[in-house]
């Protein structure tokens, strides 16, 4: 990555930060973990983590005042780089489903639903190793390659626009491995959990170029 650029690890009280920051810093990451909407505006990238519920998550991250702010203007008006991972990924969705309806970021449209396989004999959650098959359409975003991945899911992020998608995988039916738009990347499987393939990754968001 450019010599001095911070990357800002959002910090709301709801992501495997310290897994996340690792991660990153092992690969030559400059990490400021932080709730500073004034770090966040001045970050070089900006990374959100995410565990637990869509709606737990959604309020952790609204009740850090000005972060979503910070965020939206660094990411849309000032042009950063911006990778979501699991819930953070899902998060950019309008609206989540998991105890009730939780509007989102809007970011990328479409909702966040419980996993509902057509194969009755696969399981939910969505749990292990899976595929990342990325779209012929997802040119610019080459962040996202061919691989195996670690997931850990029950909700998936039903995507409205196909353009939006990046990356499948199959869990008993289609299901979205990662999304993107302009200088916007999510994915739906945990990097700092994927050994080389999610290093691999993090190392090119770092190098990415939108």
């Amino acid at each position: 990555m450019p010599a001095n650029e911070i990357v800002a690890l959002i910090d709301y009280g709801a992501g495997n930060l310290h897994s996340v920051e690792n991660a990153l810093r092992k690969v030559g990451a400059k990490v400021t973990v932080t709730a500073d909407p004034d770090v966040v505006r001045a970050a070089d990238r900006i990374v959100l983590p995410g565990v637990g519920s869509f709606k737990a998550c959604a309020e952790g991250l609204r009740a850090e005042k000005g972060v979503i702010e910070a965020m939206h203007e660094r990411v849309f008006v000032g042009g950063a780089p911006f990778l979501g991972i699991c819930v953070g990924m899902q998060l950019l969705a309008a609206r989540g489903l998991e105890h009730g309806e939780t509007p989102g970021l809007g970011w990328i449209d479409g909702t966040v639903r419980l996993m509902q396989p057509t194969d009755t004999s696969v399981k939910v959650p969505h749990m292990g190793w899976n595929d990342v098959a990325p779209m012929p359409h997802a040119r610019g975003h080459e962040v996202v390659v061919e691989g195996e991945a670690y997931f850990l899911h029950s909700y998936h992020f039903k995507v409205r626009h196909h353009e939006d998608v990046l990356a499948m995988t199959d869990h008993g039916g289609g299901m979205v491995a990662a999304i993107g738009r302009d200088n916007l990347v999510g994915v739906q499987f945990h990097p700092e959990k994927s050994q080389a393939y999610g290093l691999d990754l993090l190392s090119k968001f770092l190098e990415w170029k939108p």
